[in-house]
């Protein structure tokens, strides 16, 4: 029964936008030329971000769907319905690759820290085999990450929540801190400067990492069914608080300290770019890792319902299953899932890469459905001839606006895979 409160419902919001998005915004901010055009393309980004949210509850209540699919497939039919269900099912995959990218990232960097690559002669020093991120990745993947995904229920949501928020707060915190602190071993010479030759091609081409970033829009739907107050005014302001708060954190905070410290040549993943043997960032690594480690199950749990229901779909008079038969499918989608996902992560040489992709399809999330739901209700549930024209023309410009996004981040992973 609805019984969240507004504090957990912000709270959650944040949790589910508050990931893997907060190691690439520095990268954004150089990609786009400084800090001013970033922020710029947020503050614009913003708008469709939280229209998005406000229509996703208002079409909740409508349909009276607890699921963002279900209420995709009530307010637009049961063909746009199946394209969400696939593109859910594709985005939850390659958040599952970027995952499990970042914890690789992490650990490449805390084996660096605990085998310098030099001797005291000076000369270079192999590794052992078994500190290979290949090793270390994999071997994580199977002693600790698949079992606790196999289960048929993750119990400990709650705590990854608040261990989540924990890791971005902390992480947030040191980057401001070795701006201020440690800036004559870290910092450029001189403040980057704005590039005078940066693109509107550039300036745009950091949509798709915004747009991971802020993406909380699938999780919407199921945390407006559990609030207790359910107005529409009510689920704005939690929206417009929540999308504020993570503008902060990404903004002024993780992404403008992390540019300003290293400017354009700031890695994709901007823990990367710091020393290994500096405690508090081995801190900040240990934490963010525990942090995706416990997020990846969630993910796979989201991920094998999606896989069921499309299995399930077309067999209406399906037969119950047995509780072993249960057991082995859920094995072998969780097998299947993380082999995938591991073989994908350990051949990805960037995380930008899949967090542009990502953000091509959380457009769909972001952008297209809520447009497609706007355009649906503005023909059958508002009275006034003005509001349902406005209405509707911000829906198409939406859906316009989410396949600019997606064509452009086609467009980059194409060139990223030609290069």
């Amino acid at each position: 029964s609805p019984g969240l409160s507004s504090a957990g419902a912000v709270f959650i919001l944040l949790k589910s936008a508050l990931g893997a998005g907060l190691l690439s915004f520095p990268w954004a901010f150089g990609r786009a030329g400084g800090a001013v055009p970033a922020l710029l393309v947020e503050l614009g980004s913003l708008v469709f971000l939280v229209s998005g949210l406000a229509v996703l509850g208002y079409a909740a209540a409508l349909s009276a769907q607890p699921t963002y699919q279900g209420v995709v497939r009530a307010v637009c039919g049961a063909a746009v319905g199946k394209l969400c269900e696939v593109c859910f099912l594709l985005n939850l995959f390659m958040i599952s690759v970027a995952l499990l990218r970042v914890v690789g990232d992490q650990l490449e960097k805390l084996c660096d820290s605990l085998y310098p690559n030099g001797t005291l002669s000076g000369a270079p020093q192999l590794p052992p085999w078994y500190v290979d991120q290949r090793f270390t990745l994999s071997a994580l993947c199977v002693l600790v990450i698949f079992p606790l995904s196999v289960p048929r229920e993750i119990g400990f949501q709650k705590y990854s929540s608040i261990l989540g928020t924990l890791a971005a707060c902390y992480l947030t915190l040191v980057i401001i801190l070795k701006y201020y602190l440690q800036a004559e071993s870290l910092r450029l010479t001189e403040p980057p400067q704005p590039s005078r030759s940066s693109s509107w091609t550039s300036i745009f081409s950091v949509i798709p990492t915004i747009c991971f970033g802020f993406q909380c829009h699938e999780a919407c739907v199921a945390i407006y069914s559990s609030m207790r107050n359910q107005s529409f005014s009510h689920w704005v302001t939690v929206s417009v608080l929540s999308m504020l708060i993570c503008l902060l954190i990404y903004s002024l905070t993780a992404g403008l300290y992390g540019y300003l410290t290293f400017g354009k040549a700031v890695a994709s993943d901007v823990l990367m770019s710091y020393p290994g043997n500096d405690p508090l960032v081995i801190i900040a690594r240990l934490l963010f890792g525990v942090s995706i480690v416990t997020i990846y199950p969630i993910v796979v749990l989201l991920g094998r319902s999606v896989v069921k229901d499309l299995w399930a779909a077309p067999k209406c008079g399906a037969v119950t299953v047995s509780e072993a038969h249960e057991r082995r499918g859920r094995v072998a989608l969780t097998v299947t899932w993380m082999a995938a996902t591991l073989g994908i992560a350990l051949f990805v040489p960037d995380i930008g890469k899949v967090i542009e992709l990502i953000g091509g399809i959380s457009a769909f999330f972001i952008f297209i459905f809520p447009g497609k739901s706007r355009h649906g209700e503005g023909g059958k549930h508002l009275c006034s001839c003005r509001c349902r024209a406005a209405l509707i023309a911000w829906g198409v410009l939406s859906v316009l606006g989410g396949a600019f996004v997606c064509g452009q981040s086609a467009a980059l992973a194409v060139l990223g895979l030609l290069r």
